[in-house]
């Protein structure tokens, strides 16, 4: 089903009616079901997270506009393998977005309460995702151009239009810093970064704890209990793990913090108290300097 087939049913809500149209900003895609208003918000946001890793085996879980679970692997059932370990309940009817060519291994994870994404799909694992009545799209566009297809962010509200660029952000190699005393290990940092690119594309007041290119727990919109949730999801997974916050941190968080056996920090910026106490529990902080905030 190619774009201009689409028609939208009913919005958000079955009261809400919406629909959707071609612009040059719209990638080349084709489905093999009729989308919904929310398949297609679920399906930019994993899109827009999975474009940070369109060159290795990556795996998105999206419900509705919050991203569930990401993990990279040695292969794409890997990294779907390690989605489906961090979020089991949530995956299950979760939309999948996937970085590469699926193939019946990976296709075999998925039923028919799924959406998934991807670049290809092989002939064998057509038939399986047929066979379970599992809904595709076939991504066209290669992911590594995904981001020129990015336009400024509209909001129309009572108050006026908002407009803005993308999130384009990178890390900087001049602002990226380690300013503790303990120093991450090269994994740690790989999973710094990793958790960093996760958080960039999650709402305010997210929490990301990752370890082994993998998340354990993604909390956002908590404000200050942000990190006991993700901590108290994350349980066991969370010792030597990465935390990246898109806000800086407090000391109080970084005792909570610390509580969870965290071996590393990532923010946007840190204050001496911070640093000071996470040298006391022999924890690492990066600073990246600035925030990154989707409200």
């Amino acid at each position: 089903m190619k774009l201009e087939d689409l028609k939208f049913v009913c919005g958000e809500n079955s009261f809400q009616s919406a629909d959707i149209e071609r612009n040059d900003k719209t990638i080349d895609y084709e489905t093999s079901i009729q989308l919904s208003y929310i398949n297609v918000l679920s399906l930019v946001k994993g899109l827009n997270v999975i474009s940070e890793f369109y060159d290795v085996q990556a795996a998105a879980a999206v419900k509705g506009t919050g991203i569930i679970a990401v993990a990279l692997g040695k292969t794409l059932a890997d990294a779907v393998t390690k989605i489906m370990d961090s979020n089991p309940v949530d995956f299950m009817n979760a939309t999948v977005v996937l970085s590469s060519e699926v193939d019946s291994e990976t296709a075999r994870f998925f039923r028919d309460s799924n959406l998934i994404a991807a670049p290809k799909y092989t002939k064998n694992a057509l038939e399986i995702l047929q066979m379970h009545n599992v809904g595709y799209v076939t991504v066209n566009t290669p992911l590594k151009d995904y981001k020129q297809y990015l336009s400024n962010e509209v909001r129309v509200t009572p108050l006026g239009t908002l407009t803005q660029t993308p999130n384009l952000s990178e890390l900087d190699k001049d602002t990226f810093k380690v300013v503790t005393t303990n120093k991450p290990t090269v994994e740690q940092i790989e999973d710094a970064v990793f958790a960093w690119k996760v958080a960039k594309h999650n709402n305010s007041q997210c929490i990301v704890i990752a370890k082994d290119l993998k998340t354990s727990a993604i909390s956002q919109g908590l404000q200050s209990a942000s990190i006991e949730f993700a901590l108290d999801y994350s349980c066991d997974m969370s010792k030597d793990a990465i935390l990246a916050s898109d806000m800086p941190l407090t000391v109080h968080d970084i005792n909570v913090a610390s509580q969870g056996r965290i071996g590393t920090v990532i923010v946007p910026f840190a204050s001496k108290d911070v640093v000071s106490a996470a040298d006391k529990y022999a924890m690492a902080v990066i600073t990246t300097g600035f925030n990154n905030i989707l409200f």
